[in-house]
């Protein structure tokens, strides 16, 4: 239980951090704080600790690919936010998200089948 607490904090104190950062001179650094490993230290952690290695190198390759459907994301907020308000941005974003990271779990269960979801 005490385990599960402290994931918790982790994520209370990453908003937190973000919250106060958007309040400051330098709000841009709020978008890095997301991409600290917070989670995948977590996740990372309890598949090194639960699982081989080679699953935990083949989490790590499955995260580095993850960074394209974050890519698109990111390029789908710069380009909307130049053509509707702040709530369509973000929803148009997240579809967007949706379906690159749906391509490439479809993708990543075919290539790797042995690894399917």
């Amino acid at each position: 239980m005490l385990a599960l607490f402290l994931k918790c904090l982790l994520g209370a104190v990453a908003v937190l951090i973000i919250a106060l950062l958007s309040k400051s001179k330098s709000f841009f650094i709020a978008g890095l704080v997301p991409l600290f490993p917070t989670f995948a230290l977590i996740a990372h952690y309890i598949i090194g600790a639960e699982r081989t290695m080679a699953d935990l190198r083949l989490t790590a390759l499955f995260g580095l690919y993850s960074l394209i459907p974050y890519a698109a994301y990111l390029f789908a907020i710069y380009y909307f936010s130049y053509h509707f308000s702040l709530l369509w941005t973000l929803s148009l974003s997240t579809l967007i998200w949706l379906a690159f990271a749906g391509v490439l779990i479809v993708s990543w269960s075919r290539f790797h089948p042995s690894m399917a979801v």
